[in-house]
């Protein structure tokens, strides 16, 4: 179980790094103006989303699974768990939502300000701050 719980860690890890510097890459990349600029982005935001991202969303998902399944019965009746699950599957909203904005550039179809990507940058760390509370305090 504790390696279970090493890997779901190091996967929550890499997921949030990739989640904090996408909408950062978004950022620079509504602000550019060169081509050259402009398609280095695409191809970095597109190898974060493909290789980095989504692989360790899908790995903290199972793990965090296979975590769960170790006592089901004792999980499913803590309510700490349903509210960190809840913005689990919020966060994994905001990850597909990237992947849209991602398309969007990829396509030459923004319409956001650099401001806008600014301030989506931060929303993920209000979930990651719950939900490290509610793993770690169990507050209910």
């Amino acid at each position: 179980m504790l390696w279970v719980k090493a890997f779901h860690i190091i996967a929550v890890v890499c997921w949030f790094a990739a989640i904090f510097y996408l909408p950062r890459l978004f950022v620079y990349h509504a602000m550019s103006e060169d081509t050259a600029s402009i398609e280095r982005f695409k191809i970095m935001e597109r190898k974060l989303y493909r290789g980095i991202m989504t692989p360790s969303m899908i790995a903290t998902v199972i793990l965090g699974l296979w975590l769960i399944s170790y006592n089901v019965d004792y999980y499913m009746s803590q309510g700490w768990l349903h509210a960190k699950l809840s913005l689990v599957v919020l966060l994994i909203g905001f990850h597909f939502y990237c992947g849209h904005l991602m398309k969007q550039f990829r396509d030459d179809m923004n319409t956001k300000s650099d401001k806008f990507f600014r301030v989506l940058n931060e929303v993920p760390v209000f979930a990651l701050v719950a939900i490290v509370i509610l793993a770690v305090v169990r507050p209910f």
